[in-house]
């Protein structure tokens, strides 16, 4: 069986890098997109080490708002073996924790740009891809979050584009009924990354204290992408939510 390909958004660090590596030791070869090429090269290596074979993963630093740059990582992607087998479209920011009506509109767009807006770039390259290329088909599997379900305080931005994740899926998978293109999605909650640090020191509750939060180890997360990535193109899951079993999510606030 050929080598499959799977392009990684967000791969530097945290969710993307985790599932880069996940993919890799189940002998994936994973392309890794992401603005800084130094952290990349740090989960190449890491791809490296954990793949069969030691073949390291392609880096091909892009800005996924930037339209002709996810045109060219899509190029990239599929030079290796003439395909592309999935998009794990992982790349977002949470931005400014703000009041709604103090939050600056340059920062609503910078979240909008890269969470929302990036997405779609992604997912419109993968589609494109997967319908021309022959055998036809893929999966594009979408990084929502909690927050595609409830809100955090002071989190209007990074909510709003969450939610419009979950629609930016259904369509996909709507539209990639004819081309054997299937989307799912992963709801992830409190996994120990970067971007989660502030919850071992207390985070905003809705009822305004500030509480400690638990997480869960980020490798459980890429596990669960690899199951939905490995599935056949016949079976598909919709949506997924992993979160640490005690985080304030049922019942929240």
């Amino acid at each position: 069986m050929p080598q499959q390909i799977a392009v990684v958004t967000g791969a530097g660090s945290g969710v993307g890098r985790a599932v880069a590596v996940e993919l890799a030791a189940a002998g994936w070869l994973p392309v890794l997109a992401g603005r800084r090429e130094e952290p990349l090269r740090g989960t190449a290596e890491l791809c490296a080490a954990a793949g069969p074979g030691g073949r390291a993963a392609v880096v091909v630093p892009t800005d996924v708002t930037d339209p002709a740059a996810v045109d060219a990582l899509f190029a990239a992607a599929a030079e290796p073996c003439g395909r592309v087998d999935l998009l794990f479209n992982n790349a977002g920011t949470f931005g400014a924790s703000a009041a709604v009506d103090e939050l600056d509109i340059a920062e609503w767009r910078a979240v909008v740009d890269l969470n929302l807006t990036g997405a779609f770039l992604c997912a419109r390259a993968a589609f494109r891809r997967m319908k021309a290329q022959d055998p036809r088909g893929g999966r594009i599997i979408n990084n929502g979050s909690i927050s595609a379900h409830v809100p955090r305080p002071h989190s209007i931005a990074y909510t709003a584009t969450k939610h419009a994740v979950t629609g930016l899926t259904k369509s996909l998978s709507l539209d990639g009924r004819p081309y054997r293109i299937a989307c799912g999605q992963i709801d992830i909650g409190n996994a120990a990354t970067e971007m989660t640090a502030a919850m071992s020191t207390g985070v905003r509750q809705a009822d305004g204290r500030i509480a400690v939060e638990p997480t869960m180890d980020v490798a459980d997360v890429a596990r669960t992408v690899r199951h939905m990535a490995e599935l056949p193109l016949e079976a598909n899951v919709q949506f997924a939510t992993v979160m640490a079993t005690a985080m304030p999510y049922i019942g929240r606030g």
